[in-house]
């Protein structure tokens, strides 16, 4: 039933995605896991961005993040970046700290904690990931995450990267 209810709710936000492609987002300032801050054009100069949003406590976001650390460990060289944004309250900050550590992922990971950035990227399910141009302009978005659906990802990336 759980399967059922996410396939449906994938469908209609990969709908209303598709009708928001294009849409330029705001030059976010993010706050990193490492306490240093920064912003979303800063990081975009380099290229284009792949940005996921995640919880420790979303099973299916840490099966994502397998391929999220091998996407940005083989397109780096090519100007592209995977940022996670974790959603992790404040008090479980240091767990969020421990499981990137523990896993050895190479992405940045940005702290979201009051979830004012998730807002402002109209995030209601996670995982959710966008595909950015380095102009800042949304070109794929894809909501929650089964296996499998990190070979449609790898397209969209090499699109972009063709471009």
């Amino acid at each position: 039933m759980k399967k059922i209810l996410l396939l449906v709710l994938s469908m209609f936000f990969i709908v209303n995605a598709q009708e928001t492609n294009l849409q330029k987002l705001p030059n976010l300032r993010l706050e990193m896991l490492d306490g240093k801050n920064t912003t979303l054009y800063s990081l975009l100069e380099k290229g284009p961005i792949l940005i996921d949003f995640w919880a420790t406590w979303c099973e299916p976001c840490k099966k994502e993040m397998v391929y999220l650390d091998a996407f940005h460990k083989e397109y780096s060289d090519s100007g592209f970046t995977v940022l996670t944004i974790n959603q992790d309250s404040p008090r479980s900050l240091s767990k969020v700290r421990s499981f990137v550590r523990s896993k050895r992922y190479s992405f940045p990971v940005v702290k979201d904690p009051n979830k004012q950035i998730a807002q402002k990227m109209n995030v209601q399910v996670l995982p959710t990931t966008f595909l950015v141009d380095s102009l800042g302009q949304v070109v794929w978005q894809h909501v929650g995450y089964l296996p499998g659906d990190e070979r449609d990802m790898e397209q969209e990336i090499l699109k972009i990267l063709k471009q």
